[in-house]
């Protein structure tokens, strides 16, 4: 398929969702429009294989009798059959004419009692819900929702999984683009992903982790990832990654369960709260990986001492201690515990996550956190993003590479590379261009320094600069000032308050005994 079927496959999708209510409200619906998509293609891929059936048996009433006798001929098996077995499966959903919602769910919710996997996934959404009496979808614009869904066949013959996939995560994204806050809970940016999983550089068979896997895209991204650099070294085939995730947002978890199926990928993506239960464990350990990715709501508040304290699992050494208020660094610490031997990880975190408490002669458990990582020797390398590339908010962030086995000629050591400059304008976020996604990534796996960009440094200059990782400290671009995170320079003024606060008061106090 080219890139230009490839667009189209976009922009249809994508005026399927705005057929609801158009684009400014078509976010608010994800979660029926999601569902009715994946579910066309359940339709027409069920079509396919009925057709291979019936290209042996003789004719696709037998292939339907066969394939409801031995439900193991088929990847999902569609208790979907229409009046003429010839008709296209899809075909019994574009029919219904009548109380269409009610009949939508029920067919949803028969496709899920027939497939294990697809359980809590597409029989999750009620399409007949109503609030305070008023239909939240009604059947006309149910109807045309599925009008315009049926426009496009999506077999196996029509549309590769990639494409799909593709076209499948461009919805995810123009949904994050109108989402707000909400965006950051489900969506991390394509190209951030990208870099992330080129560095990962995943090898056939790894396992991938993601403990706050959103819609499954990091994780997919490092399976397309290490699918192309098995095209460009001339192999057909490799051994797939062993997908796990985790997220705690059920309409998010079936979001990821539904982005794997689509792109063709098998994984296991559990549900819950993976700070307080985690689900992947060995014994009264976490199990481990062979890579993780992650993008962590940033700077959460909700978690206590409490959580830290009652954790059994090993996850916060004592030698490190709890990171405070924020729980960015206990995130990376529950990343670190999920890493095997030899394990790698790539986390994206708000920049404060890097410098909070450097600079301030006062005492900082975030800071304590990041020195103990430091003089472990477990981070790798940071990258300072460009400003406004999330759709939660502007902040520009970084992403925190760990590596549990560095090699002997990068111990001691970290690379750091300011990113901050890579960007093209966009509506309504700024990008990546895919030639500095490339650029990055290649600077980085090769730790090759860069005047005002990449820079490697030693454990003993972090220290010198009180344990502040923040790219930006140690490379100063030609625009360094400008693109200076707010949060970062307010951080160091409150340091810098505090400081004279603690100053004024010791002043205060030895006045005090010289006067009395």
């Amino acid at each position: 398929m080219t890139k230009e079927n490839d667009k189209s496959l976009e922009s249809w999708i994508w005026d399927a969702a705005c057929s609801i209510r158009g684009a400014k409200d078509a976010p608010k619906f994800k979660d029926y429009i999601l569902p009715l998509i994946f579910t066309k293609r359940l339709c027409d891929v069920f079509d396919d294989e009925l057709n291979r059936i019936a290209h042996e048996v003789g004719s696709r009433a037998k292939a339907f009798k066969l394939v409801k006798h031995d439900k193991k001929l088929v990847r999902f098996y569609l208790p979907l059959q229409p009046a003429d077995p010839d008709d296209a499966v899809w075909s019994v959903i574009r029919k219904l004419a009548d109380k269409i919602g009610e009949q939508l769910t029920t067919h949803l919710r028969a496709i899920a009692d027939e497939n294990a996997l697809l359980k809590g996934i597409i029989d999750r959404v009620d399409f007949n819900a109503t609030t305070h009496g008023v239909r939240d979808i009604d059947d006309n614009r149910l109807s045309n929702l599925i009008e315009r869904i049926s426009e496009k066949r999506l077999g196996l013959g029509d549309v590769e999984a990639d494409i799909i996939g593709r076209s499948y995560e461009y919805l995810i994204r123009k949904f994050a683009e109108n989402s707000g806050k909400s965006a950051g809970e489900f969506y991390t940016p394509a190209e951030v992903g990208e870099i992330m999983a080129l560095i990962m550089d995943p090898e056939p068979g790894m396992t991938c982790y993601d403990p706050t896997c959103g819609s499954a895209g990091l994780l997919i991204k490092c399976e397309l990832a290490l699918e192309t650099k098995i095209k460009a070294a001339g192999k057909k085939k490799s051994a797939p990654l062993k997908l796990y995730g985790q997220e705690s947002t059920p309409t998010t978890w079936a979001m990821a369960n539904m982005n794997m199926i689509i792109h063709d990928m098998e994984g296991q993506i559990e549900i819950g709260d993976t700070f307080r239960h985690p689900k992947f464990r060995q014994g009264n350990r976490l199990q481990t990986f062979d890579r993780a990715v992650a993008n962590p709501m940033w700077n959460q508040t909700e978690f206590t001492e409490k959580d830290y304290d009652a954790d059994e699992l090993d996850r916060f050494p004592k030698g490190a201690g709890f990171p405070g208020n924020k729980a960015d660094w206990g995130w990376v610490q529950h990343i670190l515990a999920s890493l095997g031997d030899a394990g790698r990880a790539a986390i994206v975190l708000d920049t404060g996550a890097a410098s909070r408490g450097s600079g301030n002669a006062n005492t900082n458990k975030e800071k304590e956190v990041r020195r103990w990582f430091v003089e472990q020797d477990l981070i790798e390398g940071v990258i300072y993003l460009p400003e406004n590339l999330f759709y939660n908010t502007s902040a520009p962030g970084i992403i925190l590479f760990l590596n549990k086995a560095k090699a002997k000629d990068r111990q001691g050591k970290i690379f750091l590379l300011n990113a901050a400059t890579e960007f093209a304008k966009g509506d309504p976020k700024n990008y990546i261009p895919e030639d500095a996604i490339t650029r990055i990534a290649a600077t980085f796996k090769a730790w090759r320094e860069v005047e005002k960009y990449s820079r490697i440094v030693t454990r003993e200059e972090i220290a010198k600069n009180d344990f502040n990782i923040s790219p930006s400290r140690y490379i100063h671009t030609g625009a360094a000032d400008e693109y200076r995170p707010i949060a970062e320079i307010v951080e160091e003024l409150d340091a810098l308050e505090g400081e004279a606060r603690e100053t004024d008061k010791a002043l205060k106090a030895i006045l005090g005994r010289i006067m009395a």
